[in-house]
């Protein structure tokens, strides 16, 4: 109802209501004046006073009616929205925005389009799988701003300008904090919807996409509990997160998720001492995964293999990564449903890349040189003496 319809509507009702209690106290001061007498001496004053006041009464209760009548319809108004809203998204957008690779789009979009989103679920059901790939993406937005952060804490170290280095050291914990939070909410929401992964129970999935949110709400209880180290700060994250989203992922099949699920799992048993099952080498299983990847041209494995080489200070092995991911993108397509995971597994690498390069060089990886490095040999050129023809 409009603001102004319902303030008009609340002063009739006072002053309906203020006019049958004047009317009752008229009455009764009119009936102490006689002694004994509880009758009105004119019997038509009584009928008249007897029909204002069912009036009043009936305006009133129409009134209310009416007021109440108006917050339902606003009420299955919203909700009806909020279902729409809530379907459309997870059946034409995500979909539309999985298959475009504009990471910065979509980090836009998530950011400026998920108050607006979540606020439905005051009015129907929490949108819980929205929720899951809105802010596992706002995190990343976040994780962004952390890296270029980091990034000039290196230039300036490079530069040795160690004021500069530490203010920006400052305001990438300050990022990664925010990011942490962000992918935190990310893996309420999709316990929430799915189920807590500790208890064992893999859920039934209605469709592929549903599966892939799945597996987003793994990755974003991992990518919390890297972001809350990295911020040097406790926003709550249990320690045993990335433990738990590793065995969740036996829930998916590898091979229709390009080998990510085992990637992931390999990943978490070459962090975390006493993770990796005896039998298993955690190297072995990405490298296969990496195959995978790049066959289906979604090269996601590739950044589980530089996380966890660069977490055992291989630095060989991190260039080797970045090398074959580099070689990939050029010689396969992205897949077509998939190219924004596509992308952003690229930007991640890109960014690898780049803290090498500003750790050794000061500046990022050049343009158009992602897989090379500033002291790779330089292919002898055969020259020809000009001299023995003169």
């Amino acid at each position: 109802m409009p603001t102004w319809l319902q303030s008009v509507t609340n002063r009739f009702i006072r002053r309906s209501l203020a006019r049958g209690i004047g009317a009752e106290l008229h009455q009764n001061k009119n009936a102490k004046g006689e002694e004994g007498m509880t009758h009105f001496r004119n019997p038509s004053q009584k009928a008249l006073l007897t029909a204002r006041r069912v009036r009043n009464l009936v305006a009133a209760f129409t009134a209310s009616v009416v007021l109440s009548g108006c917050s339902m319809v606003n009420h299955m108004m919203y909700k009806t929205t909020g279902d729409v809203m809530q379907g459309f998204s997870r059946s034409h957008t995500v979909p539309f925005l999985m298959e475009s690779n504009d990471l910065a789009m979509g980090c836009a979009m998530s950011e400026a389009t998920a108050p607006l989103l979540m606020s439905f679920g005051r009015v129907t059901n929490e949108p819980d799988q929205l929720a899951v790939m809105l802010y596992l993406s706002a995190g990343g937005c976040a994780e962004e701003e952390a890296r270029e952060h980091e990034l000039a804490a290196l230039a300036a170290l490079h530069a040795m300008n160690g004021n500069a280095a530490e203010d920006a050291m400052i305001r990438q914990k300050r990022a990664h904090t925010l990011a942490a939070r962000r992918y935190y909410t990310a893996w309420q929401h999709h316990n929430a919807h799915y189920g807590n992964p500790a208890d064992g129970e893999c859920p039934d999935f209605d469709d592929d996409m549903d599966e892939f949110i799945y597996m987003a709400g793994l990755l974003s209880g991992l990518q919390a509990l890297n972001a809350q180290i990295q911020s040097t700060s406790s926003i709550g994250v249990p320690a045993n997160v990335g433990s738990i989203a590793a065995r969740a992922t036996s829930c998916l099949d590898n091979e229709k998720w390009w080998g990510a699920p085992m990637a992931l799992r390999a990943t978490v048993w070459a962090m975390i001492p006493g993770a990796q099952p005896d039998g298993e080498d955690a190297f072995e299983r990405l490298a296969i995964a990496d195959e995978q990847g790049k066959a289906a041209g979604v090269r996601l494995p590739h950044v589980f293999h530089a996380i966890a080489a660069l977490n055992k200070g291989d630095e060989a092995m991190v260039r080797e990564v970045i090398r074959e991911h580099a070689e990939s993108v050029e010689n396969t397509p992205s897949n077509d449903d998939w190219r924004f995971v596509d992308a952003m597994a690229t930007d991640m690498i890109v960014a690898v890349s780049d803290r090498l390069w500003v750790e050794n060089t000061g500046h990022r990886t050049p343009m158009g040189q992602l897989g090379t490095f500033w002291d790779d040999q330089q292919e002898e050129v055969e020259t020809m003496d000009l001299d023995d023809l003169l």
